[in-house]
């Protein structure tokens, strides 16, 4: 049986979707893109829309009650690849500064994210 996991720490879903599903042993959350859940806006650099992503996955996962330290695999979805140094830097700044270890991780260029955005990340989470 799962559970619909959703905190107002995080943007609503724009969609037929929720934040995410606890299935008990396990937290799956939607694809999580740049927007700041308090105004709704959208940075413009990629470094600021890849840590308002990662802080939207965090928000949901610890909604879950479970932290960063949890997520074992993320996939990153970014408009351009040539962007890649600076995500990377980013996602691994967030992983240290919270003192997680670094989860399995794909990441793919992709033609078009929802509101034009440069950056979207969605998280497997697991209970120990």
């Amino acid at each position: 049986m799962s559970r619909v996991i959703s905190t107002e720490k995080a943007p609503a879903a724009i969609g037929p979707y929720v934040q995410a599903v606890d299935l008990g042993n396990m937290v799956i959350t939607s694809g999580q893109i740049p927007v700041d859940p308090k105004t709704g806006e959208v940075a413009d650099d990629v470094a600021a829309q890849t840590r308002q992503s990662l802080a939207n996955v965090q928000a949901i996962i610890e909604q879950a009650g479970l932290s960063v330290g949890d997520i074992v695999k993320t996939t990153v979805f970014v408009k351009d690849l040539n962007d890649f140094a600076t995500v990377n830097a980013t996602y691994e700044a967030f992983f240290t500064e919270n003192n997680a270890g670094f989860p399995a991780r794909s990441c793919v260029e992709v033609a078009r994210l929802p509101k034009d955005v440069k950056i979207e990340i969605e998280a497997i989470a697991v209970r120990r």
